[in-house]
């Protein structure tokens, strides 16, 4: 299990990562990242990326894009599902078997009431991903909305979502990109999670979060500003029993930070990033 975080591409963050100790990377793929699917299209210039992450000992653990598959709007649903359909492309094409994301969501459904509808969009990705070998890993972020609270681009944030949609398509290709901060501010055992899923998680994010009790206490759950995400071992993420139970679960893949800390912002971004790295080495013996 190697440690790393969620990052841009360009050949300046490879080489700090290792100076600094981190052997994982899992590398955006959106349209406005170096690796834009839909742009970086030359075979040599995606091996390339990958030459340069293996001469420096680096692992590309995961591509990612982050968007709403089930947009409203036709056009935008459109342009976003070509480009994850050449995403996973482009990932086989590097040699990299795990491609992250959000599940989508339509914010004037429910859960369950979207689920036929990601299904059709879905049934797409998955078999691209089974011709390809590629593992896509849903991450279970809420990306809420207004209110009464609905999630505007993500419905597989709770257990109840992940189990209509391996129900709707039960393919070995489609699993979690498990993020313990957000189960534990929606106050879902994060523990729990990865013992009943465990087969499921593709991938990690290591994020942790804080809660400020004494807002909490006066806000309730629906109000604001009575939790925030930060950096691994400045939350209250347990990370030793987080870890202890995704070995337990038979889990090979890495630990990439995502790294959101409102204090360890702007020039002080990398103290984070350093920060989480020395937290989690305590419990991950490296490759």
């Amino acid at each position: 299990m190697k440690i790393g975080f969620l990052t841009d591409y360009s050949e300046d963050i490879v080489r700090w990562a290792v100076v600094t100790g981190f052997r994982s990377l899992e590398l955006s793929a959106g349209p406005d990242s170096p690796l834009d699917p839909l742009k970086l299209t030359r075979a040599d210039d995606r091996q390339a990326v990958r030459d340069l992450c293996a001469r420096h000992g680096v692992e590309i653990s995961a591509l990612c894009y982050y968007t709403n598959h089930l947009h409203p709007d036709p056009a935008r649903r459109k342009a976003s599902n070509a480009r994850f359909l050449a995403l996973i492309e482009m990932a086989a094409e590097m040699g990299v078997s795990v491609v992250c994301t959000f599940a989508g969501a339509r914010p004037d459904k429910s859960i369950p009431e979207t689920i036929p509808e990601w299904k059709k969009v879905w049934s797409r990705y998955v078999t691209r991903a089974e011709k390809h070998g590629i593992k896509l890993a849903i991450e279970n972020c809420p990306m809420f909305c207004g209110w009464p609270f609905r999630t505007n681009h993500n419905i597989a944030y709770r257990p109840e979502a992940w189990d209509l949609m391996f129900e709707a398509l039960p393919s070995e290709a489609l699993g979690l990109e498990y993020d313990p901060s957000h189960l534990f501010w929606l106050h879902i055992d994060y523990i729990d999670a990865i013992r009943t899923y465990g087969p499921r998680i593709f991938h990690v994010h290591a994020k942790d979060t804080e809660i400020h009790y004494d807002r909490f206490a006066r806000e309730g759950i629906y109000g604001g500003g009575w939790w925030r995400y930060r950096i691994p071992g400045w939350g209250e993420i347990d990370w030793k029993e987080v870890i202890a139970a995704l070995l337990d679960a038979g889990y090979t893949g890495n630990l990439d930070i995502e790294h959101e800390d409102p204090v360890f912002h702007g020039e002080r971004h990398k103290e984070g990033l350093r920060l989480g790295l020395k937290h989690l080495q305590q419990f991950v013996a490296g490759d």
